[in-house]
């Protein structure tokens, strides 16, 4: 997706844990009854069998956020900044307008210094998030003005040496970023004219690919970055990874966003009949076919999800509840940590656009409310699998770093009582895997340790 217009300042969104879990204990079931519920966890013994397993996680998936209007450079990076570490977000998605940096064509484009650039912004935010300690995927787009003959920032540039010339620009600049993408969604007109995959290899991927392994073989580049379907003015996924195949696409991971497309669709399946003859459409529903498709084409490829996320109503009619968005959000973790060659899952907008036709995927009200997304992006929580009574449990603590402590809880009659003994630990990337033996109809939920944070419940159904 791409940004549509200028968004509200965020300040709303300052001291997020205390404004979320306010909300959490004044909102979730009945506000007394949750407030002693509360109490109750810090000191209840244990009270249902467990047997610990090991992390079913991928040890190398990070998950992350994308919002350039949220982390634009001026007075409200710092504090915004701050909220992506209460939330515990240490992968960014970032953009990088080619356009915008060089208005007019450089002498020496492959240098940096080369006085046609325009690093100001850039430069505020990378910077921002390197001294943050956040990794950052970058993504190269837009079409300058003097690089093709129709003007327009879609356009396919008239050379193959233009692009990777900018990216090696970019390179040096920040010496530090590893991660690439080439464009964004070019399977779509709306984002390449002419959409097509031949020439998105030839004279983007390639190319790019070629020079940023030259400059450092570290560099890892990601192409594809595909919407999940075919639209009026687009190709489908699934036919666009044939063209890059036929077109010898050279990549280190394959890059998609596996939105959902149809109604009533969850990260994990498609709604009863809804979607029987979804030919080519890969949302995170399809997950396995993704991953067959990528290997089909480009071999064992890592996959990167570089956009995720659910619109939500209100203010959008056509979106999800807040509570299913934040369901969702756990349960698309979970699925990405389980599957196979999957790296990384980006959410797509910490904060809703205030325009009424915008973008509402946020984690963040327009005006600054945090949605209880914000509290399941921070504490993730799903049932991975169940039978019987067998159920096992998956989350992660995103903030912090190393082993976390943290205390899985289940609400009894009394409140909740802790599961097991006080302190488990994390793995090293925050998530961990519980079996517990639980009927239909129970809830459990994780608290913090560090921040004293609880979760949102989740249901054993």
């Amino acid at each position: 997706m791409e940004f549509r217009g200028p968004r509200c300042a965020r300040d709303g969104a300052r001291n997020s844990y205390k404004a979320f879990t306010d909300y959490l204990l004044t909102h979730s079931f009945n506000g007394k009854a949750l407030k002693l519920a509360l109490l109750a966890a810090l000191a209840a013994a244990a009270v249902s069998a467990l047997l610990p397993t090991a992390a079913t996680a991928s040890p190398s998936v990070r998950f992350g956020v994308q919002d350039d209007a949220y982390l634009a450079a001026g007075p409200t990076l710092e504090p915004n900044l701050a909220t992506l570490d209460e939330l515990g977000a240490k992968l960014v998605r970032y953009m990088v307008n080619w356009r915008a940096i060089a208005p007019t064509k450089p002498r020496h484009p492959a240098e940096p210094d080369d006085p046609a650039y325009d690093w100001t912004n850039m430069d505020a935010v990378l910077g921002g998030l390197r001294a943050h300690g956040i990794t950052v995927l970058v993504t190269l787009y837009r079409t300058p003005v003097w690089a093709s003959d129709s003007r327009i920032p879609r356009a396919v540039p008239r050379s193959k040496n233009s692009l990777p010339a900018f990216a090696v620009a970019v390179a040096k600049r920040y010496p530090w970023v590893r991660l690439w993408e080439i464009w964004n969604e070019p399977n779509l007109r709306t984002f390449l004219t002419p959409n097509s995959p031949k020439l998105y290899v030839q004279r983007l991927l390639n190319p790019a690919y070629v020079e940023l392994h030259a400059l450092n073989p570290a560099n890892r580049v990601a192409g594809g970055a595909t919407s999940p379907r075919s639209t009026s003015s687009g190709l489908s996924p699934v036919t666009f990874m044939r063209g890059m195949h036929a077109a010898r696409a050279r990549l280190d991971a394959y890059s998609h966003h596996p939105y959902p497309v149809t109604r009533g669709e969850t990260p994990t399946r498609f709604a009863r009949g809804v979607c029987r003859y979804c030919t080519g459409v890969l949302s995170l529903a399809h997950l396995d076919q993704l991953i067959r498709e990528v290997k089909r084409d480009f071999g064992a490829k890592r996959i990167w999800l570089t956009e995720y996320g659910y619109e939500t109503n209100p203010p959008d009619p056509k979106g999800v509840s807040w509570a299913l968005q934040s369901q969702y959000l756990a349960e698309a973790a979970q699925r990405a940590a389980a599957a196979p060659y999957v790296d990384m899952l980006i959410q797509f907008m910490l904060q809703d656009e205030a325009r009424p036709n915008g973008w509402q995927s946020g984690l963040i009200s327009s005006d600054g409310l945090p949605k209880p997304a914000f509290n399941s992006f921070m504490l993730p929580i799903a049932v991975a699998a169940r039978t019987g009574r067998r159920t096992t449990i998956w989350g992660q603590v995103r903030p912090g770093t190393g082993r976390r402590p943290y205390q899985l809880q289940r609400l009894m009659s009394v409140g909740w009582a802790s599961i097991g003994p006080p302190g488990a630990l994390t793995a090293a990337n925050g998530t961990y895997t519980r079996v517990v033996s639980a009927p239909p109809g129970t809830r459990f939920r994780v608290l913090a340790l560090q921040s004293a944070t609880p979760s949102r419940p989740v249901l054993v159904r």
